[in-house]
């Protein structure tokens, strides 16, 4: 996949997309950014893994991308799209908040995400939960974990806090098998968000934490 790096722009026009990233930013600049790109260099796409060439141009192009586009949504997305050919792009579009933040709808959303994950080993958006004195993760211990849910893992080991691996935490979840109490969503998108029904002082502490990241960012630049 190295394509990208030589693209004309002028005449260049993405084939069908293989793959999207939707990545949140905060005053110009991408939170997260080497979280997301560790993740897309273990991603698949088109059946191969991503190559260190293409891994390389998206860290170039990030900075030149968030220059020109930064300026009209600062506190936008920035979107990668590599497409089936191998061929990439990126751009910087509007950031437009989860309408719909209870259980029911964030647990839709991650079940979407490993539709994801099946096709390129990466789940965007990732179902914690809060249960008894440890925080349950909906991915199996071997998966590789998205920019976000990196780094809720990291702000665990921090807190001390355990996690137990759970592959089938979203049918426990929906059957009521288990009761937590917390349940919160890590989307590289749409930072951490604790569900409206189902929040506790430990999911509102990590989606402050997240938020901190962003008002950090927006301090930088007064």
């Amino acid at each position: 996949m190295t394509d990208a790096q030589h693209l004309d722009m002028e005449n260049f026009s993405l084939g069908k997309p293989a793959l999207v990233c939707r990545w949140r930013l905060a005053s110009g600049t991408l939170l997260l950014e080497n979280r997301h790109l560790r993740a897309l260099s273990r991603r698949i796409v088109n059946g191969k893994p991503v190559s260190p060439e293409l891994v390389a141009w998206v860290k170039q192009h990030i900075e030149w991308t968030l220059a020109e586009g930064s300026a009209e949504h600062p506190d936008g997305v920035l979107m990668l799209i590599i497409d089936e050919g191998g061929a990439a792009a990126m751009a910087v579009g509007p950031y437009e908040p989860l309408r719909f933040c209870d259980t029911r709808n964030l647990i839709r959303r991650a079940r979407e995400a490993l539709v994801e994950q099946d096709e390129t080993d990466v789940a965007p958006e990732m179902i914690f939960a809060h249960h008894e004195d440890g925080l349950l993760i909906a991915s199996s211990a071997d998966a590789v974990q998205s920019g976000c849910s990196a780094l809720v893992l990291q702000l665990s080991a921090t807190l001390g806090i355990p996690v137990i691996f759970k592959a089938d935490l979203l049918d426990l979840l929906e059957s009521r098998m288990i009761e937590p109490e917390g349940i919160f969503l890590a989307s590289d998108e749409h930072g951490i968000v604790a569900a409206e029904d189902r929040a506790d002082p430990l999911s509102e502490k990590f989606a402050a934490s997240y938020q901190r990241l962003i008002e950090k960012e927006h301090r930088k630049r007064r």
